[in-house]
C-alpha cells in the first residue's frame, strides 16, 4: 500500500492573480479566459485535524491498464492542485492508491485494504464495470462514500446504494444521448456486438430498449469472451440486414474489432456506431484508417475546439496532452479522455461537499452524502468537463454529451447533446437518497 506522494511543482505562469486568488476563481469557475495555470510554489493548507485520506481504487495493471493510467494521472493532479490552493477544509489530502489489476475478486480485496488499513475516507473508483459492481456492496459495508468511474448503469441504478455515486454518465445516459441520433440518421435495424461481461451486456440491454421504442429492430447480441484476439467468427455472425453495427470494446479488442472489421469491408454495408470506450487511450491514426467514419458518443470532446475555453485549455496543460489528439507530450499515449476526467473532478467535488457540509470525520458522512446529492457544479478548473449535476434521486451525473465521427483520423463533434435534454430523456429509475446510510 502506498501514500502517492505529490510530484515536483511545474513552472507557474505570471498573472495579476495571486496563487490562492487565481484558484479559489478558477476552481469555481471565475476565471477570465486568457488566465493560465501551470503549477504553484508552497503549500497552504494547515493540519490542526491531520489529513484527509481518499483512496484511489485504479486499474494499473490488467486489461483496463491504458485507462487506468489517465485515471491515476488525473486522481494525482487533482490531489496536488487541491494541497496547493490550501487543501480541504484547511487540511492537507493524502492519496493513497490500491491496483485493482482489472479484477474483480482483486479489486473487492484492494477495496478492504484501501478502507481498513489505508485508512480512506472517501474513494475515487474503479473504471471497470466488473469491479465497481463487486466493489459498491464492500464500500455500503464499511459506510464508505464510492465514486465509480465504469458505464454500467447498475452501479447508480438497481445495484446502487446511499453510498454510490457517478459524476460521469453510463450506459442508460450513453443510449438517451446517443441511439435516438444514430436510429433517425444511421439506420433503423441494428446489431449489437460486446464483450461478454458487465459493461457489455449493459450496453446491450439499454440501446435495445431505445431501438425498439422508436419502433427499430434488434437482431440478437454477439457477446465476445473477453480473452478473444480472432473476432473474424463472431463478426461471420452479423447478420446480412444489419443498417446500424453497434460495437462496445476497449484495448486490445477494440483494435482487433477495428481491424478484422475493415479487412472483412463491413463498413460498405453497414454503419459503424459505437461509444467514447471503444477509442478510449487509442488515437485513429494508429489504426491505419480502420476506424474512419465510425461515429460514437463521446463525454468529453478530445479535440480542444469543441469546448474551447480556459478551464479545458489548463486541464489539458497539466495532463499534459496536446489539444487535437489528446496525446501525451512525454510519451506516445493517448489519454482516456472521456473517462479520466471523473478522477479529477470526483476529487474536486468531494471537497466542495466536504467544505459545504462542515465534515470533520466519519460520524459525518451522511452530511457529506447529503451535500453531494443534488450537487451542481460549474464550469471550471475543478470541473473542466463542463457544468453538471449530481442527480439527488439516482446519484447519476447528468452531463453534456457529444456525437463525433472520425474524420482524416480526428474526433470531429457532428451534435452536442446538453445536459437538459439528457435529463429529459433519462429520468431518474430509483431514489437512492431515500435509502438508510
Amino acid at each position: 500500500m502506498t501514500h502517492i506522494k505529490p510530484k515536483a511543482d511545474a513552472p507557474a505562469v505570471q498573472t495579476g492573480l495571486s496563487r490562492r486568488s487565481f484558484l479559489s476563481h478558477a476552481l469555481a469557475g471565475g476565471v477570465a479566459a486568457g488566465t493560465a495555470y501551470l503549477g504553484l510554489t508552497r503549500d497552504l493548507y494547515a493540519q490542526a485535524s491531520g489529513p484527509i485520506i481518499l483512496g484511489n481504487h485504479c486499474e494499473l495493471t490488467g486489461g483496463f491498464a491504458s485507462w487506468g493510467y489517465w485515471h491515476d494521472k488525473a486522481a494525482k493532479a487533482a490531489v496536488k492542485l487541491v494541497n496547493e490552493q490550501g487543501g480541504i477544509a484547511g487540511r492537507k489530502v493524502e492519496l493513497v492508491t490500491e491496483d485493482t489489476e482489472s479484477n474483480p475478486a482483486t479489486g473487492v480485496r484492494k477495496l478492504r485494504s484501501l478502507i481498513e488499513r489505508g485508512g480512506a475516507n472517501f474513494i475515487v473508483g474503479s473504471v471497470h464495470s466488473g469491479v465497481m459492481l463487486a466493489s459498491i456492496p464492500v464500500a455500503t459495508e464499511l459506510k464508505t462514500v464510492y465514486f465509480s468511474a465504469g458505464e454500467a448503469t447498475e452501479a447508480t441504478g438497481s445495484k446502487g446504494t446511499r453510498y454510490s455515486f457517478r459524476t460521469g454518465t453510463d450506459t442508460y445516459g450513453l443510449a438517451a444521448a446517443g441511439a435516438p441520433w444514430a436510429f433517425e440518421n444511421l439506420g433503423k435495424t441494428w446489431t449489437i456486438i460486446s464483450p461478454d461481461y458487465a459493461w457489455g451486456h449493459s450496453h446491450y440491454q439499454e440501446h435495445k430498449a431505445v431501438i425498439e421504442k422508436l419502433g427499430g429492430k434488434v437482431n440478437p447480441p454477439i457477446f465476445v469472451p473477453l480473452d478473444a484476439k480472432d473476432m473474424v467468427p463472431y463478426l461471420a455472425k452479423i447478420p446480412q440486414d444489419t443498417e446500424v453495427l453497434f460495437s462496445v470494446f476497449f484495448g486490445a479488442q477494440s483494435i482487433a474489432f477495428y481491424t478484422q472489421a475493415k479487412t472483412m469491408g463491413l463498413e460498405k454495408t453497414m454503419r459503424m456506431y459505437s461509444i467514447c470506450g471503444t477509442m478510449e487511450a487509442i488515437a485513429p491514426a494508429d489504426l491505419q484508417g480502420a476506424a474512419e467514419g465510425v461515429y460514437l458518443v463521446e463525454n468529453f470532446p478530445r479535440m480542444l475546439k469543441y469546448k474551447d475555453d480556459e478551464f479545458h485549455k489548463q486541464h489539458n496543460v497539466i495532463m499534459e496532452i496536446d489539444d487535437v489528439d489528446a496525446r501525451e507530450k512525454t510519451s506516445s499515449r493517448v489519454m482516456a479522455k472521456s473517462h479520466a476526467w471523473q478522477s479529477w473532478e470526483n476529487v474536486f467535488a468531494l471537497k466542495e461537499a466536504i467544505e459545504k457540509s462542515g465534515w470533520k470525520s466519519k460520524k459525518d458522512d451522511l452530511l457529506v452524502i447529503e451535500a453531494l446529492e443534488g450537487l451542481q457544479m460549474a464550469n471550471s478548473l475543478g470541473h473542466p468537463q463542463g457544468a453538471k449535476l449530481l442527480r439527488k434521486e439516482d446519484h447519476s451525473g447528468i452531463i453534456d454529451c457529444y456525437i463525433s465521427q472520425v474524420v482524416d483520423n480526428k474526433f470531429e463533434v457532428k451534435k452536442k447533446v446538453t445536459k437538459e435534454d439528457l435529463q429529459k430523456a433519462m429520468p431518474p429509475r430509483v431514489d437512492l437518497s431515500k435509502m438508510p446510510a
